[in-house]
């Protein structure tokens, strides 16, 4: 099976990160927005794409509170270019990566796939409406397409914006560690290779037009997720700086995960205090690519390296 990897290289956007892949005849690089559907169209016919599983997005919160149009335009509005290219193309099989931001704030219990939707900010609402499209494309046109609603990921190579990643690098570095409120919002965290091994599960064996939650249905405090990074990292809680809330802040996600674990037999493998050990011992043994993404000097490797390929007629 050949990948072919389309990224418009956005400001998280990496090719550094795919540097372990460069000549593997079984993974292809495009530079491409989602949002552009000739190009989209055009790119599934000459590769004869057989499925397209939608990772692209804007999906960090406080960006979306800032300015919500690009959560619509390419949320929304890149999903539907690529709903409209593989219903064109005759694509297989479409799936969605969502989250269990759109089920809104649990005070208590957990969302099953069932339980109606409730985004309560931009980047939430994005999603439930691109999920919108995706469920009627199935029943409007009869689209093969699957809807993946996960929680938060954490791993290597994440961009260090988010929060697991910014708490990690500014405790090596000695910074301080910046809480919203009083940092009791809970979260369920996934390990990426296990958020990839569960997209594997749903892409072979997901039933057409249904929804999976993917998670690992162990809620953690923020605040505790930060004290475990301080232990990790070999400093004190005095880093640690609580900052005024963000505007809406969901107190708390929980989704009931059994379904996809009934269905297609898909476990989460790492638990969260071994993999986020093996995370730190990540961002601490490659110093070089994190200065490089916080310094932006990675954008000057990714457009030579860019330049370099198409100039040797690379697709």
């Amino acid at each position: 099976m050949t990948v072919v990897n389309v990224d418009a290289l956005t400001y998280a956007g990496n090719l550094e990160n795919l540097r372990d892949l460069e000549g593997d005849p079984l993974h292809q690089f495009v530079r491409g927005d989602v949002r552009d559907g000739a190009a989209m169209r055009e790119l599934m016919r000459r590769h004869a794409i057989d499925a397209v599983v939608n990772f692209a997005a804007e999906s960090h919160v406080d960006r979306s509170i800032e300015s919500a149009e690009p959560f619509l335009t390419t949320n929304v509005g890149g999903t539907l270019a690529l709903l409209e290219a593989a219903r064109a193309a005759g694509v297989r099989r479409f799936i969605q990566i969502s989250t269990d931001e759109v089920y809104g704030t649990r005070a208590a219990g957990a969302s099953d796939e069932a339980s109606p939707l409730a985004p309560r900010n931009p980047y939430a609402a994005s999603k439930a409406a691109a999920e919108g499209f995706v469920m009627a494309f199935h029943q409007t046109h009869g689209l093969n397409t699957v809807i993946a609603r996960c929680c938060n990921n954490y791993g290597p190579y994440q961009f260090p914006e988010k929060l697991i990643p910014l708490m990690i690098l500014n405790a090596i570095d000695g910074q301080p560690l910046p809480v919203y409120g009083d940092g009791l919002q809970v979260r369920d965290w996934i390990h990426v290779d296990d958020h990839c091994e569960a997209v594997d599960a749903i892409l072979a064996g997901g039933v057409a037009g249904e929804v999976y939650n993917v998670g690992v249905s162990d809620g953690r405090r923020n605040l505790d997720v930060v004290h475990l990074i301080v232990r990790l990292t070999g400093r004190d809680d005095s880093l640690i700086r609580h900052v005024p809330d963000r505007p809406g802040h969901d107190r708390r996600y929980a989704m009931h995960t059994g379904k996809i674990r009934a269905a297609l037999g898909w476990r989460p493998r790492r638990a969260f205090d071994e993999g986020l050990a093996e995370t730190v011992d990540w961002y601490r043994a490659n110093r070089r690519w994190t200065d490089r993404v916080r310094s932006g000097a990675y954008r000057q490797y990714y457009d030579r390296q860019y330049a370099a390929r198409m100039a040797a007629g690379a697709p």
